[in-house]
């Protein structure tokens, strides 16, 4: 299975990454919320962004999608801040 996944805003920043391709075992079982813990264990960078319980929206094709949306193979999986302004 092969995720495309890409940082936006500050989430880029804190990573110093626009985008990375993750691989994980075919016919894995993989939610955006789990996504999210595994990509936070590879770097401090991430691990910050990407905290469990820091406000960060997920999108899946291009659709904001909950932390159970379950992820398929070849899908796009954008991190972003949540968006504020005045």
């Amino acid at each position: 299975m092969k995720i495309e996944v890409k940082y936006f805003a500050s989430i880029r920043e804190a990573t110093g990454l626009t985008h990375e391709t993750v691989t994980l075992n075919a016919g894995a079982t993989l939610t955006v919320d789990s996504l999210r813990t595994l990509l936070a264990q590879r770097s401090s960078g991430l691990r910050e962004a990407l905290a469990t319980g820091r406000p960060v929206r997920a999108a899946v094709d291009h659709v904001m999608r909950t932390g159970s949306f379950e992820l398929a193979d070849g899908c796009e999986v954008a991190f972003f801040p949540p968006v504020t302004g005045g």
